[in-house]
C-alpha cells in the first residue's frame, strides 16, 4: 500500500488539482504500492506530540460539517501509548459536548500539533474511542490535572509532517524565558570577550 497519509488524502479530485497545478509528479511517490509508512510513530513523532501543550481536533457532525476544537492541557497531557494509539484526558469546557456528539456517530478525528517556536507542524488521522473507565481515565488524567470527565483514545491511521513555511513563531512563557536566558548569555559573552575578561555564566535551571 502507499503511504498512509496520501492514501486517505490523495483523493481522485485532489489529484487532479496536483495535476492542474502542476505538483502531481512530485507527489507521486508517496503513492508508490512500494511503500508500506506513515501510520506507525517513531521516536520523532512520540518525543513531538509529547511536548506539545495543545492540539487542534477536527470531528464530523452529522450535517457533514466539520467542527474544529482546541485541545490542551500541561505538555505531556497527550499520551503517547505505542507505535499506533495515542490519547488523552477531555476535560469540562463549554458543556456543548460537540467534539463528543460527533465522535459517538463517527469516529473519524483529524489532530494538528504545532510547535510554534521551532516551526514543526505534525497532522495525524485516526479512529478515537471514548471511554469512561476510571482506570483509563485516570492513566491519562495523570496525578497533577483536574478531574477529567473521560478520556479520548485514538487509533491511528496516518501521520504527516506538514511544510513549516507560513507557521509564525510564537513561544510559551517558558520558552520565551530560556531564549531571552540565552540570549543575555550571549551578551554577557560577547561583552566579556570585548572587555578581554572571563564570561560569567549562568547556572542551569533545576
Amino acid at each position: 500500500m502507499p503511504n498512509a497519509f496520501a492514501d486517505i488524502a490523495f483523493t481522485p479530485r485532489v489529484r487532479a488539482e496536483q495535476q492542474r497545478f502542476g505538483s502531481a509528479d512530485a507527489y507521486a511517490r508517496v503513492l508508490s504500492p512500494d511503500r508500506d509508512d506513515g501510520a506507525e510513530l517513531g521516536p520523532r513523532e512520540a518525543a513531538f506530540l509529547s511536548a506539545r501543550d495543545g492540539v487542534y481536533q477536527a470531528t464530523v457532525s452529522e450535517t457533514g460539517w466539520p467542527y474544529v476544537q482546541f485541545r490542551g492541557g500541561m505538555p505531556g497531557f497527550l499520551k503517547v501509548i505505542d507505535a499506533r494509539t495515542i490519547g488523552y484526558a477531555d476535560y469540562a469546557g463549554n458543556r456543548q459536548y460537540i467534539s463528543v456528539g460527533n465522535l459517538r456517530l463517527d469516529d473519524r478525528v483529524s489532530l494538528i500539533a504545532v510547535d510554534y517556536a521551532r516551526r514543526e507542524r505534525l497532522k495525524l488521522w485516526g479512529r478515537a474511542r471514548i471511554t469512561e473507565d476510571p482506570d483509563i481515565v485516570g492513566l491519562l488524567n495523570g496525578d497533577d490535572g483536574p478531574r477529567a470527565e473521560r478520556g479520548i483514545v485514538i487509533r491511528l491511521a496516518a501521520f504527516d509532517w506538514n511544510c513549516p513555511r507560513h507557521i509564525p513563531v510564537r513561544r510559551t512563557e517558558g520558552e520565551r524565558d530560556d531564549e531571552i536566558a540565552r540570549l543575555a548569555e550571549r551578551i554577557a559573552d560577547l561583552e566579556a570577550q570585548l572587555a578581554g575578561r572571563p564570561a560569567m555564566r549562568r547556572q542551569a535551571r533545576p
